[in-house]
């Protein structure tokens, strides 16, 4: 997707896709608020987010991966007074409005209960027949499906074990496409929590009239916001934890 207008700004019915993001949180009990990393020159945010109480906001700018945006808010996040270096953090793509309360709140259950610091993800069982491909394009294999998941977000962890299994993935050279990649890397086991599979991430220009439909499947856009078509993207990734 090519736009001007950075993908989490893209509408929504009447409303911002980062601002559907976030409200899809607005009622999990025990949240204390919400750090966005924005990518450089961001002026957006800030003003669309004026009005919005349902939980604090805060904001910091983001790196150039993923993974240094998020880094970026979680020493945010640490420096706070208030905040426990041990805190619970949910790491979550602004570009996945579709995710469903109830799987989130099931994910922080589950984790709580686990009993352990290695924390956990939303993931959906792959349904299709996967294949490994040859250099040249050919089939080399079939992979088996069994215990094979797509990894969703959000992703929880305590705030000091991501920051430091991060910084040494970082210093070990470790390529990190996800939050549990780094608790991978020290050798911990995130607990997979399955979730909707229609918590989809809006990165193709076909996926956003599929994010309006699932949204309007869940009572979240009336039926005459759906039509609205603002297609586009952005160049940067805008996470919160």
């Amino acid at each position: 997707m090519q736009s001007p207008v950075a993908k989490q700004y893209l509408l929504l019915g009447e409303r911002a896709m980062l601002v559907v993001t976030l409200s899809r949180f607005a009622d999990l009990p025990g949240l204390q608020g919400a750090v966005l990393a924005l990518g450089p020159g961001d002026e957006i945010a800030t003003d669309l987010l004026s009005g919005f109480s349902d939980f604090p906001l805060h904001f910091v700018q983001g790196g150039e991966t993923r993974a240094c945006s998020v880094r970026a808010a979680l020493e945010y996040l640490s420096a706070l007074p208030d905040c426990s270096q041990d805190a619970w953090v949910a790491v979550h793509d602004a570009a996945r409005p579709c995710v469903h309360p109830a799987d989130v709140g099931r994910l922080l259950m589950r984790v709580a209960a686990a009993g352990d610091r290695a924390g956990g993800l939303l993931a959906a069982p792959v349904r299709d027949t996967l294949k490994r491909s040859t250099d040249l394009g050919r089939v080399a294999a079939t992979v088996p499906r069994e215990q094979v998941f797509h990894a969703l977000t959000p992703q929880v962890f305590p705030l000091d074990r991501l920051m430091s299994a991060m910084d040494l993935a970082r210093m070990a050279g470790a390529n990190l496409t996800d939050e549990a990649s780094a608790l991978e890397f020290i050798g911990a086991a995130p607990l997979l929590v399955e979730g909707r599979a229609d918590n989809i991430k809006v990165t193709h220009p076909e996926d956003l009239p599929l994010a309006r439909l699932i949204l309007r499947s869940q009572g979240v856009l009336a039926d005459e916001n759906a039509a609205i078509d603002h297609g586009g993207d952005q160049s940067g990734e805008t996470c919160y934890v």
